[in-house]
């Protein structure tokens, strides 16, 4: 509020300073009188019709013989009182008027000080200088909020599902609370602190319980705060920051997405930058410089680890590494438990069931998933959340929304149907696949057709059997079209599935070391980002023969698997015809109903069936197979989407 008031008294004053320099210079002209030209004027005078005027510098205001006033604008002539007096005019004459001393400084300063008040104006927006109370010059002061100990009630009890992290830093803020329990051993207060993690797992949050568990004054400040256009103003933030915390000691600071400022320095194709690069060499220099910062710990959290310098890794400046991985069954399950207090929950809802449907699901995708189910159970006018909302709120986050005003003809809803039911059969068939949990021919998304599979348990690799056996059902889909339609009405719905078991298949080659003939070498790419300058430094060279080789390789782990597929499709030709009609009557069918399909029951009706916890462990998504390096996300995290 108090920024507006200052912006509209800023304009006022920028509004009247242009009027009254514009009034000044404006010419004043009365209502009523006549304009004369200079020669119509001579003319008057020496006719005799002027009676008299009165001379203003050189604007001549004058009355005719018959009363009729007139104005005219006289230019330096030296005979024109001569000609006035020869005519009998009366003549008045008016000293030159002198600007009061306001109105001289007005008009001398004032475009100067106009300009420097649009300046001023438009630093304040770029800057930001008004918020909190600061001056437009001052946006070299750090932008750290710090906050009192009743400010913030987040404490541990409301994190949940990291109990590892929560370990590491409750220790941190033990010693803060205590530093002669350590210190009488020799220990020493760490430094720092930097939370790695996915997004949405709770780094954020498990910072906020810090700054609740302390009770010490506790700074949070964002990275890009430090980053401006000008070179040095964010070093000089740094500085003034640390000075701030100084004076409060013990004390911790958090700064969140650190990335946005600790990336490697002279890295990339153009250049570094200077103002960034200068803001890490003050931070690194006030973490572990020449002055020690005691009682002071630095608290960052950032999902992008691997673009951080190192210098700032180092022992000294972040001693702990912190890893805030994707919650596990007990963890999820904990994690509910915290959101489910927030809301009126019925007695069916159990977390347990709801833990186990949901793996690879971040804590914030379990915060969502009891947000949306509220908002299902507010819809129906009910006054408590049950498990069937649950059910429509994970079938909503992990297949998409229902398109129900998107309308496909007879012969594209038979496609998909026979599509999904190819994937779910082959899945169902081949080893160590993930169980089928639901088929849909409901558009949801941007999918026609979902086929979601759920993993029994949480998994953090895979064998190779269970890799071709994702390849088979991926053809699954598309070998089903090819069967009952022929080769030349074969859709374009298995691009996504053919693109992902591609790259599956090349993993297993070049990544994975699981192809006997090229043996366990590394052949992929590096895969350094280039804002990075890694793959513009390094690369990695295969021969023409390996290359062909791989491209071999992986043509025949398509090819085995192709073949599996079709051989299962065809020998449960029957089953297939079953479950497509199921879906073109259902739309929708689950895992109960796939059992009778696929043991050549008649299907049950879904209409009327409890939505009892055992009947639904939920689904994910399954895109595609993530590699390695992303262990904390599980192998069947996701369900097939095509």
């Amino acid at each position: 509020m108090n920024d507006t008031i200052k912006n509209i008294l800023l304009w006022v004053v920028i509004a009247i300073v242009l009027m009254s320099i514009f009034n000044n210079f404006a010419p004043q002209n009365e209502r009523g009188d006549q304009s004369l030209s200079y020669s119509q004027f001579i003319h008057a005078v020496k006719a005799g019709q002027v009676q008299q005027v009165m001379i203003d510098e050189h604007i001549i205001k004058g009355k005719m013989q018959g009363g009729q006033v007139f104005r005219t604008y006289a230019p330096s002539d030296t005979h024109l009182v001569d000609d006035l007096l020869a005519n009998n005019v009366e003549i008045k004459a008016v000293p030159p008027e002198q600007p009061s001393l306001i109105m001289q400084l007005l008009v001398s300063f004032g475009p100067m000080l106009l300009l420097i008040g649009v300046w001023v104006f438009f630093m304040r927006q770029m800057q930001g200088g008004g918020a909190g109370g600061r001056s437009a010059m001052n946006f070299g002061k750090s932008k750290a909020r710090m906050l009192e100990e009743d400010q913030i009630k987040v404490t541990f009890a409301d994190v949940a599902g990291c109990d590892e992290a929560k370990e590491e830093v409750v220790e941190m803020v033990d010693f803060l609370k205590d530093p002669a329990k350590y210190q009488r051993l020799g220990g020493k207060i760490p430094r720092g602190a930097l939370m790695i993690g996915p997004p949405g797992t709770g780094k954020t949050l498990l910072a906020r319980a810090i700054a609740g568990e302390a009770k010490v004054p506790f700074f949070t400040i964002s990275g890009s705060d430090f980053v401006e256009m000008f070179v040095g103003v964010g070093a000089s933030r740094v500085r003034d920051m640390f000075e701030q915390a100084k004076k409060h000691a013990p004390c911790i600071i958090f700064i969140d997405e650190i990335d946005a400022v600790g990336r490697q320095r002279g890295a990339g194709l153009g250049g570094g930058n200077d103002e960034r690069e200068q803001t890490l060499n003050q931070l690194l220099v006030e973490m572990d410089g020449f002055e020690g910062n005691e009682g002071i710990i630095v608290v960052a959290a950032t999902n992008r680890a691997d673009v951080l310098d190192k210098a700032l890794l180092r022992p000294g400046r972040f001693d702990r590494q912190v890893v805030v991985g994707l919650p596990d069954v007990r963890g999820r399950e904990q994690i509910l438990k915290v959101h489910l207090r927030k809301v009126p929950a019925s007695d069916d809802v159990i977390p347990k069931y709801i833990a186990q449907g949901t793996p690879g699901f971040s804590g914030a995708d379990l915060a969502n998933l009891i947000n949306e189910a509220a908002l299902f159970a507010a819809r129906m006018n009910k006054r408590m959340i049950n498990m069937s909302d649950l059910e429509k709120a994970k079938d909503k986050l992990i297949m998409g929304v229902e398109r129900h005003s998107m309308v496909m003809n007879e012969k594209e809803k038979k496609m998909t149907a026979y599509h999904e039911a190819g994937h779910a059969i082959v899945g169902k068939l081949v080893p160590e696949h993930d169980p089928v949990y639901k088929v849909s021919i409901m558009p949801r998304g941007r999918a026609l057709g979902v086929t979601m599979f759920l993993p029994e348990r949480d998994q953090y690799s895979a064998s190779k059997q269970k890799l071709d056996s994702m390849i088979s059902s991926l053809y699954g889909g598309r070998i089903a079209e090819e069967i009952v339609f022929g080769w030349e009405q074969v859709s374009t719905g298995a691009s996504n599935d053919i693109e992902r078991a591609t790259e599956l298949a090349r993993n297993m080659v070049t990544k994975w070391g699981l192809s006997q003939r090229l043996g366990p070498l590394a052949y992929s790419e590096e895969e350094g980002e280039v804002f990075l300058g890694r793959s513009v430094t390094q690369h990695k060279t295969v021969a023409e023969e390996t290359s062909h080789t791989i491209d071999e390789e992986i043509r025949s782990f398509i090819d085995r698997n192709y073949e599996r597929a079709e051989k299962i499709l065809r020998e449960n030709i029957d089953i297939l015809h079953s479950m497509a009609d199921a879906l073109m009557k259902y739309e929708t069918i689950d895992k109960y109903q796939i059992d009778d399909l696929m043991a050549r029951i008649p299907v049950r009706d879904p209409q009327g069936w409890d939505d009892t916890p055992s009947s639904h462990g939920g689904g994910v998504k399954s895109d595609e197979f993530k590699d390695s390096k992303s262990t904390e996300k599980s192998i069947g995290e996701t369900a097939r989407q095509s």
